[in-house]
């Protein structure tokens, strides 16, 4: 059995041109600057968002991930430039009607008018963003968070400068090029290969997690191993089931801090005992899709307590894989 994602994964879109040569020629930047936007993003990940409609009852942290698009959009509150160059630590994040588009680390501007509780972080708003945002937003984390993280150069230890608008950093000892670290990681919905209500996918909770939420299973690809491979070897370490007709499904960036996110489906035989792996997975089970179905139809948190159990939030690809196989 095969099925495709709904939609494409919320962090996967985006709306601005990024092509290499925009990175390069500096003149272009330094005539476009004045005009640029800049979208500032504080060392916690957040940056302001202006919303279409208030989250009823207020935004709170509790809630991170628990907005939909249904329940009202949000878009990125992004700054005017200063001064008649691109700083020398903004990333260049692409343009779109002409606008440039840059990433750069800040703090609220009290003094500028600025209102810290709109100031919200990509785990909380990447469901809500329309794609410009949702682009620029993730963007704009995966490469600040980069940026924190490669000051000395990995070879020698020398201090390295940015270049390029952002998209590599110069060992300043031997010239050295460091690009932007993503780590590939795989998330594999597994299911029985059945059809109709009954059909079952395998569900599991890892230890920090809160009570009745579950997931599909994800590990990080190790070195000189294809992603299917580690789709076999992280679903049998995790929960000792065999897998088989590994297919693909999407991917989505997840930058905390630095991952990107391939999803697969594969199918396993539910009657073979689960063996959670110690200290990853606290619980593991196989729930019916008219299970999965009902729970879906509370939305991502229950407050009524009613849905069977509590699924990933909309920003996340595990979501998006989950709703896909429910809807067959």
């Amino acid at each position: 059995m095969d099925f495709d994602l709904l939609a494409p994964p919320v962090l996967s879109r985006s709306g601005v041109l990024r092509d290499e040569p925009l990175r390069t020629d500096t003149a272009r930047q330094v005539a476009g600057w004045p005009s640029a936007r800049l979208v500032v993003v504080d060392p916690e990940g957040r940056t302001p968002v202006e919303w279409d409609a208030a989250p009823q009852g207020g935004f709170r942290a509790a809630d991170a991930g628990s907005w939909d698009v249904a329940a009202g959009g949000a878009r990125l509150k992004t700054r005017a430039t200063s001064g008649d160059a691109p700083t020398p630590d903004a990333v260049l994040l692409g343009e779109r009607d002409h606008i440039a588009y840059w990433a750069v680390r800040g703090k609220p501007d009290l003094l500028a008018g600025d209102d810290p509780s709109e100031w919200v972080d990509l785990r909380m708003t990447g469901a809500v963003l329309d794609a410009l945002g949702a682009g620029l937003f993730t963007t704009a984390v995966a490469a600040l968070n980069w940026h924190d993280s490669a000051r000395f150069c990995s070879r020698d230890g020398s201090p390295t400068h940015p270049a390029n608008a952002g998209w590599h950093r110069h060992c300043e000892a031997a010239g050295h090029e460091e690009y932007p670290r993503t780590d590939p990681a795989v998330i594999c919905l597994v299911h029985d290969g059945g059809t109709g209500p009954d059909a079952r996918v395998l569900l599991a909770r890892q230890p920090v997690w809160p009570a009745r939420r579950y997931s599909v299973l994800a590990g990080f690809v190790e070195a000189g191993e294809s992603l299917e491979a580690c789709v076999l070897r992280e679903i049998h370490e995790e929960v000792g089931a065999t897998v088989s007709d590994v297919r693909y499904l999407g991917s989505q960036s997840w930058p905390f801090p630095r991952s990107l996110m391939v999803g697969f489906h594969a199918v396993a035989d539910p009657s073979v005992t689960l063996v959670p792996a110690d200290g990853e997975i606290a619980e593991a089970f196989w729930a019916t899709r008219a299970d999965v179905r009902a729970a879906l139809g509370e939305g991502d948190w229950s407050a009524s307590g009613e849905a069977p159990f509590l699924l990933p939030g909309s920003v996340s690809i595990a979501r998006s894989m989950i709703e896909a196989w429910a809807a067959l």
